[in-house]
């Protein structure tokens, strides 16, 4: 079988580090971003594979145009594309500013389609886009609004973009994870304490525990295979039964 060659955005840790972890183990070359040289270094040392790490930061334009740069001077050609990398900062409406506003929006919306126009000289004619959204656009969360804005935002970009890439064969799909144990929950300002509540009120659901982030891995490799070759702008929620 043909090696394929995927980028992903925030690879280095949670869904994306799954992510990459699942299509190096299928025998894919994989590039990786994320913001810390480290991390990206650390990752790379502990996974074994065709793997390539590059520092750019979905909030940061520059960062992003810098990719697009690279990966065109080295004359990369990807199959597809892993939107990943993502901010969420939980908001009180009485106390929200607009410098959390803006932060949510510039590494969730802005980023990512500023990242699909840099790649889109190094996307292959039929590649593959998946986007990582959340289950927020379904379903409300409280004091999750700039969030739950945000994904709903770039759902409207897919759509759009979903018409305008047709006639380069380029199809857009989206993940819906639900609530996924990953390091998100630590950086939006959750202790200890409340990251266990968290785990605790998920076994509630159908399925009886949070989700993990290779839980959701299964549903991006389907998107980013040809199974997928009739999809566009689809989206796949994986809730654990949250929302029934």
């Amino acid at each position: 079988m043909k090696q394929k060659t995927y980028l992903v955005t925030g690879g280095s840790a949670g869904i994306g580090l799954a992510t990459t972890r699942a299509l190096l183990e299928q025998g894919d070359r994989v590039i990786i971003t994320g913001r810390s040289a480290e991390k990206l270094a650390e990752v790379a040392q502990s996974l074994s594979g065709d793997l390539h790490w590059v520092v750019a930061d979905n909030g940061k334009l520059s960062d992003i145009q810098a990719l697009g740069d690279m990966l065109q001077r080295e004359s990369w050609q990807l199959d597809g594309a892993v939107l990943n990398a993502g901010v969420y900062q939980p908001n009180i409406i009485g106390e929200s500013s607009e410098e959390a506003f803006d932060h949510t929006f510039d590494i969730n919306v802005k980023g990512t389609f500023f990242t699909i126009q840099a790649l889109l000289p190094v996307l292959s004619r039929g590649a593959s886009l998946v986007v990582i959204s959340s289950l927020v656009v379904e379903k409300a969360f409280a004091h999750s609004s700039f969030y739950m804005a945000s994904k709903s935002a770039l759902e409207g970009l897919m759509a759009g973009m979903s018409l305008d890439l047709a006639d380069r064969g380029i199809r857009i799909n989206s993940v819906q994870p639900g609530v996924t144990a990953t390091e998100i929950q630590g950086k939006s300002g959750m202790d200890d304490t409340q990251i266990a509540e968290l785990h605790q009120w998920m076994a509630s659901t159908p399925l009886g525990r949070i989700l993990m982030p290779e839980d959701i891995v299964p549903s991006i490799r389907f998107l980013l295979s040809d199974g997928s070759l009739g999809m566009r702008h689809a989206k796949l929620l994986i809730d654990a039964g949250m929302n029934l």
